[in-house]
């Protein structure tokens, strides 16, 4: 056989190849982002599943308005001061530090906003709150005295700045009790928290 008898048959076979081809995709409508139709929606979904391998479900999650929302950890909150304490919640609503790790230095850090959380204290079941005068108490219900802003500082520790107060921050003194709120700022040890399994 002759390489034109090849190119020959080889040609029209192409052709009709191409053809049946494009037919078969352009019978599928293209997924649009305003007026998408439920089987449009799952047509992107397989494609997005088989030829990418990815999942298709789509995100309803809101970047700008639900950022982190609802995320918990639960942390230990070590402050290395003095010979070094956790962050304690007590049942009866005292806030301390404790150098040795037990059952009431285990705190649940919720996200509330982007860049705001809430503590809550695992064994006592109480959240960690700040008054307008700087002083941290343990309460059963959540206002906005519990709400914290958390900042990564540059030595990789975090600050917990009152939500409400601006410039009260969360410290322990080097015998590890707690510092009032408004006498302490970032560039204070005292203020720098690192949340630790």
């Amino acid at each position: 056989m002759s390489s034109g008898a090849r190119t020959h048959w080889t040609l029209p076979a192409v052709i009709v190849l191409w053809t049946s081809l494009w037919g078969i995709v352009s019978s599928y409508p293209i997924p649009s982002r305003t007026n998408a139709t439920l089987l449009e929606k799952k047509w992107e979904t397989l494609f997005s599943r088989s030829y990418l391998g990815i999942t298709g479900g789509k995100s309803e999650l809101n970047w700008e308005s639900d950022y982190l929302q609802g995320i918990k950890r639960v942390r230990r909150l070590y402050c290395n001061v003095g010979i070094g304490f956790h962050l304690q919640v007590l049942p009866d609503g005292r806030i301390s530090g404790a150098h040795n790790e037990n059952q009431y230095s285990l705190i649940e850090i919720s996200t509330v906003d982007r860049g705001v959380i809430s503590l809550f204290g695992v064994r006592s079941e109480l959240f960690v709150a700040m008054n307008s005068r700087g002083r941290l108490y343990g309460t059963v219900l959540f206002g906005d005295e519990c709400k914290f802003k958390e900042t990564l500082l540059p030595n990789n520790y975090n600050a917990y700045e009152s939500f409400v107060y601006k410039g009260f921050y969360i410290a322990l003194s080097k015998h590890g009790r707690v510092k009032r709120g408004n006498k302490a700022t970032t560039a204070m040890t005292v203020t720098h928290f690192l949340p630790r399994l």
